[in-house]
């Protein structure tokens, strides 16, 4: 992990994969807790990779731990999928009362510059959030086989870079009205239960992503993008 000087009211840290990317067999686990009203931004030196697999499932876990009063922000750079890749990922958080938590995390399903296409992809994404021990947010995304044919069709209309983003906490219902006006014709989002806001966002390639994504994240942190994401 890198420390560099914060560029918000957090500490940042910046993960560093001194592998490149994974690939089937790899196993990742990142553990991250604040104390009580302390704030934290997590993010990653650059995108991720999930290249073609050879046997087996990269397996890649999060857990984040809100201590009372405090917050995580979770703002991972895009993870690149490629041709053949098997990924599991899971991220798990537990938000203590008056805790804050936000999610970004983006996907783009091969590198169109090179031509790429997405034709064998096995994905598996579960989120779960608990606060104060109870079940407030589950979400599961699942993708098997052709991945292009599926974006190509009525659900994806042609995308090939998507996004989720969550927060949870007191903010969650003033954070909407902030978030609405910034949403994308291939967006949505909304409270779906009280202190819970989801979206997603579709884009046809990681530049219009970006370009959508981003303000919508300074507008769920209320605070400055991490400095690795402005190089």
């Amino acid at each position: 992990m890198l420390f560099p000087r914060p560029s918000g009211p957090w500490l940042e840290a910046v993960l560093l994969n001194t592998a490149g990317g994974w690939t089937g067999g790899d196993r990742s686990d990142t553990e991250a807790e604040t104390v009580a009203r302390a704030r934290l931004c997590l993010t990653s030196q650059a995108c991720e990779r999930a290249y073609r697999s050879a046997g087996g499932a990269a397996e890649v876990g999060v857990r984040l731990r809100v201590g009372e009063g405090g917050r995580i922000d979770w703002l991972p750079q895009e993870t690149i999928l490629y041709d053949g890749a098997a990924l599991r990922r899971r991220l798990e958080a537990d938000v203590a009362a008056g805790g804050t938590l936000m999610v970004a995390e983006a996907l783009l399903f091969g590198r169109l510059a090179h031509g790429e296409q997405v034709r064998r992809l096995s994905l598996r994404d579960r989120w779960t959030v608990r606060r104060e021990g109870e079940l407030v947010f589950a979400d599961a995304l699942r993708i098997e086989g052709d991945a292009a044919a599926l974006l190509d069709g009525p659900a994806g209309g042609g995308a090939r870079a998507a996004a989720s983003f969550l927060l949870v906490g007191s903010g969650a219902e003033a954070a909407l009205e902030r978030v609405r006006p910034l949403l994308p014709p291939k967006g949505g989002a909304g409270v779906v239960r009280e202190g819970v806001l989801f979206g997603r966002l579709l884009a046809a390639d990681g530049h219009a992503l970006r370009r959508a994504l981003i303000p919508l994240i300074l507008a769920l942190a209320e605070a400055p993008l991490p400095k690795v994401w402005r190089l």
